[in-house]
């Protein structure tokens, strides 16, 4: 029996604060764990609760992150680069040292950033914890749709829906880069458990069809449903479409 968990709770912030409780917690019983981490308007608010948790007294110093992706094409100082990002909510806020911190790299060679990052997870993996956000097209990373399950960490060509999902991060639309480079499914698939967060009404339709339709590259969310070790948690309104009863019995 897979161990898929899905709370459902009646408001954002606690949602929110239950998936930090998560990542804290494990924090707190192994300090020195492998934590996947996400970005995305969605984990803002979770890495503020994390940074209030560090605050209270909850060390990284022994922690080490890898980060799911990074445009193809900005520096780490760009400021719409996941570096700047990371650094900006989170990094800049704890104490998790500079060298246990690792994201692709997007300044370089795109298949060379791929190949290094790929082998710099089988390094410092398993990942104890991954974080995933859910898109709204059903990617987990930047996994686009028909994305096979067990698709290695390599560049990716970012669908037009995605990219004007994303261009609310940057001044014009035609400035979002077209490319990543992604940890794969596979990798994701790999960590030995998996956080996924799906918060407001826009996640709703991907919630649903990752936890109520097939298990398909039509929507690379639906594979967590095959690890032995997932919880999703969601607020009401990206619960909103999912079936009444699974709904009801996994609410918080």
């Amino acid at each position: 029996m897979r161990a898929l968990k899905l709370n459902v709770h009646n408001t954002t912030e606690q949602a929110i604060t239950a998936a930090a409780r998560l990542i804290a917690d494990l924090v707190a019983i192994r300090p020195n764990a492998v934590l996947g981490l996400a970005t995305g308007g969605t984990m803002e608010p979770l890495y503020t609760r994390l940074v209030e948790f560090h605050r209270s007294g909850l060390s990284f110093r022994r922690v080490r992150t890898v980060n799911l992706d990074e445009y193809v094409g900005l520096a780490p100082d760009h400021p719409n680069s996941y570096h700047s990002y990371m650094q900006r909510h989170f990094f800049d806020h704890v104490d998790i040292p500079e060298d246990a911190i690792h994201i692709p790299r997007g300044d370089v060679e795109p298949d060379r950033a791929a190949a290094e990052y790929s082998a710099l997870l089988d390094r410092v993996g398993p990942v104890d914890l991954q974080l995933l956000g859910i898109g709204a097209n059903g990617h987990i990373g930047f996994n686009e749709p028909g994305t096979p399950v067990n698709a290695p960490t390599r560049v990716v060509d970012l669908l037009p829906d995605t990219i004007s999902a994303n261009a609310r991060f940057f001044t014009a639309e035609e400035q979002v880069p077209s490319q990543a480079v992604t940890m794969g499914t596979a990798a994701i698939l790999a960590a030995r458990s998996v956080l996924a967060l799906a918060t407001g009404p826009a996640k709703a339709e991907s919630l649903a069809a990752a936890l109520d339709g097939a298990i398909s590259p039509d929507c690379p969310a639906s594979y967590l449903r095959l690890h032995p070790s997932c919880t999703i948690i969601a607020d009401r309104t990206a619960g909103a479409r999912l079936g009444t009863l699974k709904a009801l019995g996994a609410a918080a």
